[in-house]
């Protein structure tokens, strides 16, 4: 073989791993808008994040961030239905560019993918009529409070009540919330999801947010070494904060604005 065969030959194999590389990372922001579809995992069967309507179409708080999202990007919405269980194997495996599937963040989940600012609300806290006057856990003193046995609400606000409040433990949450809604207990501690359910029954005690027992809000999860599509779901999330629109989303499904303290 002649020499500048050889150098020829050799400068194509050096440069292999370097076009493989470049091929292999490609940028998901750049792809998702080449194709102008954006492909979003969202629960199925976890009101009011996520089910199924009476038209059969998904519907929820995460169907409607995502649709938010889409359209601040200018892309087609293509929903995925997922579990708990496949929503990040979705993701790693490029079947979606973004999980909107009221994801929690923790140390594990860190270390496999990315998290954007958080952009829903999800906490335990108490709630009670408008009536009730109650800001903090103090303000409990004398109150008659309802709470689901062994549930983490249960657990939590037990640590921290005040001796002379009434505590009173339900074997469900239905029998919790009916407790409420009788009169049997003048506030309730329990999740938030629980207390959006109430609102969507339209009952005349309504149940409204008094302080946060344990706070675990939802983020946006995407793969890892994605800075330009991070930055702008980022963007997007800030947004749609500032002019109302994702605000308007938490007061539908979850009956409440998006608290002020949301990390973001």
């Amino acid at each position: 073989m002649h020499a500048w065969k050889r150098l020829t030959l050799a400068a194509l194999v050096a440069a292999l791993p370097m076009l493989t590389t470049a091929t292999v990372h490609a940028d998901a922001l750049d792809d998702i808008v080449k194709a102008k579809v954006l492909k979003v995992a969202v629960p199925q069967d976890f009101p009011p994040f996520g089910s199924v309507g009476p038209d059969m179409q998904p519907r929820g708080y995460d169907i409607d961030t995502a649709a938010l999202i889409a359209k601040e990007m200018g892309v087609k919405l293509e929903l995925v239905p997922v579990s708990s269980a496949n929503r990040l194997p979705y993701l790693q495996t490029k079947k979606v560019d973004l999980i909107i599937s009221s994801l929690g963040k923790n140390p594990d989940r860190e270390k496999a993918i990315d998290f954007t600012v958080a952009y829903a609300p999800f906490y335990s806290g108490v709630f009670g009529g408008a009536s009730v006057k109650v800001s903090a856990i103090g303000d409990l003193s004398k109150k008659t409070v309802g709470v689901t046995r062994g549930a983490l609400e249960d657990l939590e606000i037990s640590k921290i009540i005040p001796a002379d409040a009434d505590l009173r433990r339900f074997e469900d949450n239905n029998t919790t919330i009916s407790a409420f809604l009788s009169g049997q207990v003048q506030l309730i501690a329990t999740g938030n999801v629980v207390a959006a359910a109430i609102l969507e029954k339209n009952p005349p005690n309504r149940p409204e947010p008094k302080f946060v027992i344990k706070d675990s809000p939802c983020y946006i999860g995407l793969n890892k070494d994605e800075p330009a599509l991070l930055a702008k779901v980022n963007a997007i999330i800030k947004k749609t904060r500032a002019d109302g629109s994702l605000d308007a989303v938490s007061k539908k499904w979850l009956g409440a604005p998006i608290p002020a303290d949301l990390p973001g």
